[in-house]
């Protein structure tokens, strides 16, 4: 899963593609280095940011979702808000990707009526709160029960389990002792029986973990990351740097699943 922040204030960006046209030609850069979908958001969840009004994030990413879509590309809507979901599905979005988990005012509902695949993801607080002092008594098993929470929601609301994705929200709340816990026991998340979402292209734990690099600094230990998720049942990897995961993914594949 490729990324694009149609958005200015990106941790990982810089707001490199605020500009339309721009956002769709990085889509298409993913799309030609081995991208399967491409994940458009237009509202910043990096810590401490501010939220976005859903009209502004529709402006933002509804012409981007429409022109790759129109292309044949399998496109992920990366948004917390309903109107911006049924928006973004009638552009042609076929996945939404939640940072809240659909439990954001009318969100169940929507992403319910619009048929797209859904993708829930654990965030303990909000991203402008969710780094001050984030605590558990079991950060893996918190973690699941509230993704087994959330997936019976949706069920009862009327979205089929089998368009039901997963994500355990590494950085999202977390420290970093907490994020390498769960991707140590991402098995235990994979044990939902649904397909796991893995985040942690660029984040802020892997400069923690190394030499405090700035985001595009932290290639070598965002591959380790992903492949160390892999190994433990992640499916899906939401990336920025998509032509070095590919190349990691078909090294490691060759070697340790012959």
């Amino acid at each position: 899963m490729g990324v694009v922040n149609v958005t200015p204030d990106s941790f990982s960006d810089g707001g490199e593609t605020v500009d339309t046209d721009l956002a769709i030609a990085r889509g298409r850069e993913l799309i030609a280095a081995g991208a399967d979908m491409i994940d458009v958001g237009g509202e910043s969840t990096r810590p401490g940011a501010r939220p976005v009004e859903p009209r502004e994030e529709a402006a933002r990413i509804v012409p981007v979702i429409h022109a790759l879509a129109a292309e044949g590309a399998l496109v992920s809507a990366d948004t917390r808000h309903a109107a911006v979901m049924t928006e973004a599905v009638e552009a042609g979005a076929r996945i939404i990707n939640d940072v809240a988990a659909l439990s954001e005012p009318g969100a169940l509902e929507a992403a319910a009526r619009s048929g797209a695949h859904v993708i829930l993801m654990h965030m303990k607080g909000d991203p402008r709160t969710m780094q001050d002092d984030p605590r558990y008594d079991d950060v893996v098993g918190e973690v699941a029960d509230y993704l087994r929470a959330r997936i019976e929601a949706c069920v009862r609301a009327g979205i089929a389990r089998a368009r039901i994705a997963v994500d355990p929200g590494i950085g999202f709340g977390k420290t970093v002792a907490h994020n390498a816990r769960l991707i140590a026991n991402l098995d235990r998340v994979k044990a939902l029986g649904h397909p796991v979402v893995l985040g942690v292209s660029r984040k802020s734990f892997i400069a923690k973990l190394s030499r405090h690099e700035p985001p595009k600094g932290r290639l070598a230990g965002s591959l380790a990351a992903a492949l160390a998720g892999v190994a433990r049942g992640a499916d899906i990897l939401r990336v920025h740097d998509l032509a070095e995961t590919r190349q990691a993914l078909a090294v490691w594949g060759a070697v340790f699943q012959g």
